[in-house]
């Protein structure tokens, strides 16, 4: 797969900080092209749930953007989540969540995506708690 011409590192940065939502989170795109993508975000305090977890909406989030913006490699930058399914396998605790994602299938009007979702510790060592499957398709633009 090869990256659209349309869309390199710089360019889908500045995509994801013209999201609101992603400022808010403070969401940033580490990795981009080739069919791939990851994104990372920072643990705060007021990202958790009760428990002291990362909140599920935000791993949801991050799954999601992931899954879209490794799509957008494939079928270039006008692309949205078409759906998504994830499952939790665990609490999600540590610095960092990071959201690698990568095509599996695509064809004109829509690529299938799968992402793992992973907090990353202190020392770098990496958890999986969610793994998030979906499709990514190519919209009109205005």
């Amino acid at each position: 797969m090869t990256p659209s011409p349309a869309l390199d590192l710089t360019a889908a940065r500045h995509v994801l900080d013209s999201q609101p939502f992603s400022r808010l989170v403070g969401a940033r795109v580490t990795a981009f092209g080739d069919g791939g993508a990851t994104l990372e975000i920072d643990v705060r305090e007021e990202l958790h749930q009760q428990n002291g977890f990362l909140h599920g909406g935000v791993v949801s989030y991050a799954a999601d953007n992931a899954l879209t913006f490794a799509g957008g490699t494939v079928l270039g930058p006008h692309v949205l989540t078409g759906g998504f399914s994830i499952q939790y396998l665990r609490p999600a605790t540590g610095r960092t969540l990071r959201a690698r994602a990568e095509v599996v299938h695509a064809g004109r009007r829509r690529a299938v995506v799968r992402c793992d979702l992973s907090t990353v510790d202190g020392d770098g060592a990496e958890t999986l708690c969610a793994v998030a499957e979906g499709t990514v398709l190519p919209v009109a633009t205005p």
